[in-house]
């Protein structure tokens, strides 16, 4: 029986180069995994049938001697990042059994160190939503509490890894998209520096914000995923190549935005397992000291300009009449209209309309351009910030993981879910979330998050502290 609890990238590593168990088996293991619980938590939109076929092809680099760290692993990926012939649906009606006719990068560099590719993850339609409720195809459940929402939106790619249905995964963030969910669900998350990884044959959502990112129940294993996946890429512009830094110091200065906590709604419980995190960060000789963040505060407002002002932007792509669903009418411009009433749920539309709106004659200035000058603020906040410390820490998200269905009508208390995470985007700056604890509701243990954020490319410092927390050094 392989442990698929406390398998790691390492441990499976030196377990298929020593011949103790084959890909095909741990393929396998996680396919029984999947075909045994994921009919209640549907993390998966599609599970692939030629996993094995894969898993065979992978035991023959193995056998070569030439095999990477990350020959042979299983690995989910978020339904908006391109496999070429794999159904990419980014949870929508509009691109129903619509096939990817290209890899995206991250997936052509893992497709070079021969990963398992195991499926394509359930998530909120085109990354929109922090619960991966709005995907058309119907929501992922907990796994530590199947009446609650694993977070969103790569909701479907955190629920596989808590589930132990994959071993690592790929998600997206354009707001906290890959740290809410790693809260929720107890993983690590990284959301990478903008521009580390290339966004080349991902839907995209928020151009400005979006990143691809990875998942693991380890900072290693996040670690050994980032390290594979980031990278300049001729096919996209705003991609980077940064020098691997190593972190000097081994005790660290974290700063801590007081003034930022302290805006309510916020749960005591997390508060307090905070406040225990930073207790157990001075244990391990790290320096503590309060920052000022004055601008974080105008955060969401920002956000919620941008975000619908790119989506409005992103959208207009699909509309039925190259690929993907269509409804035709009586005349060529009723088809369009038909289609993406159709084909487009609730959320999308919603930040559709109010995208256009902030765009408008009239408006832009007051509320676009407005939106970017303030972005530019909270960057120099930033900026300024690190000149004084190494990290800084808050909580990932201001609650456990909810009801399914308790918010999803009510679309402010939903924003305010990202309000720890959604500045970090703006920024560009890198962060990880890692698992700090859990809270009980009754029977149920709910994890919760601490966030650490870093300065631009220092995503190496993000490592240290994650691993230091949780014992991996």
């Amino acid at each position: 029986m392989i442990d698929l609890i406390n398998i790691t990238i390492k441990k499976a590593h030196d377990s298929l180069v020593k011949g103790e168990y084959t890909a095909v088996e741990l393929a396998r293991a996680y396919l029984d995994q999947i075909k045994k619980f994921d009919k209640d938590i549907h993390a998966y939109l599609s599970v692939f049938d030629d996993a094995i076929e894969q898993a065979k092809k992978a035991d023959e680099i193995i056998k070569s001697g030439k095999a990477g760290m990350l020959t042979g692993i299983p690995i989910a990926v978020k339904d908006n990042i391109l496999i070429k012939d794999k159904i990419a649906t980014s949870a929508s009606k509009i691109l129903e059994n619509y096939v990817a006719t290209y890899d995206a990068t991250v997936i052509e560099k893992l497709k070079n160190e021969g990963v398992v590719f195991l499926g394509k993850t359930n998530m909120d339609e085109f990354a929109m939503g922090g619960s991966t409720e709005n995907s058309a195809y119907g929501p992922t459940k907990n796994p530590h509490d199947l009446e609650r929402v694993p977070g969103g939106s790569s909701g479907g790619s955190a629920a596989s890894i808590a589930g132990n249905m994959a071993l690592v995964a790929l998600g997206s963030d354009t707001g906290g998209s890959i740290r809410q969910p790693a809260s929720f669900c107890g993983i690590v998350g990284l959301k990478p520096t903008y521009g580390a990884v290339s966004r080349y044959g991902v839907m995209a959502m928020g151009s400005s914000l979006d990143q691809i990112g990875p998942f693991g129940k380890t900072v290693e294993d996040a670690e050994i995923l980032f390290d594979v996946i980031k990278g300049q890429d001729k096919m996209d512009s705003t991609s980077i190549e940064r020098p691997k830094l190593k972190v000097e110091s081994k005790k660290l200065k974290i700063g801590v935005p007081r003034d930022f906590l302290k805006i309510g709604g916020i749960d005591k419980d997390i508060i307090i397992n905070f406040e225990e995190s930073l207790e157990k960060l001075k244990k391990l000789d790290h320096e503590i000291v309060d920052i000022e963040l004055p601008n974080l505060k105008y955060s969401l407002a920002v956000y919620y300009v941008i975000v619908p002002a790119e989506v409005s932007s992103n959208m207009a792509r699909y509309d039925g009449m190259r690929y993907g669903k269509r409804v035709s009418g009586s005349t060529g411009i009723e088809d369009y209209f038909l289609s993406r009433q159709a084909g487009l749920g609730r959320e999308v539309k919603r930040r559709i309309i109010l995208g256009t709106y902030v765009l408008s004659s009239g408006y832009y200035d007051a509320y676009y351009n407005k939106a970017n000058i303030v972005r530019e603020i909270i960057k120099e906040d930033y900026k300024k910030a690190f000149k004084k410390v190494d990290v800084i820490a808050t909580p990932t998200a201001p609650n456990v993981a909810f009801k399914i269905g308790e918010k999803i009508d009510d679309p402010l208390q939903m924003y305010l879910e990202d309000i720890f995470t959604v500045p970090i985007n703006l920024a560009g700056v890198p962060a990880i979330s890692i698992p700090s604890g859990t809270k009980k509701i009754g029977a149920k243990d709910l994890p919760m998050g601490i966030q650490f954020i870093a300065d631009y490319g220092r995503e190496d410092k993000l490592f240290f502290i994650g691993k230091n927390f949780l014992g991996e050094l």
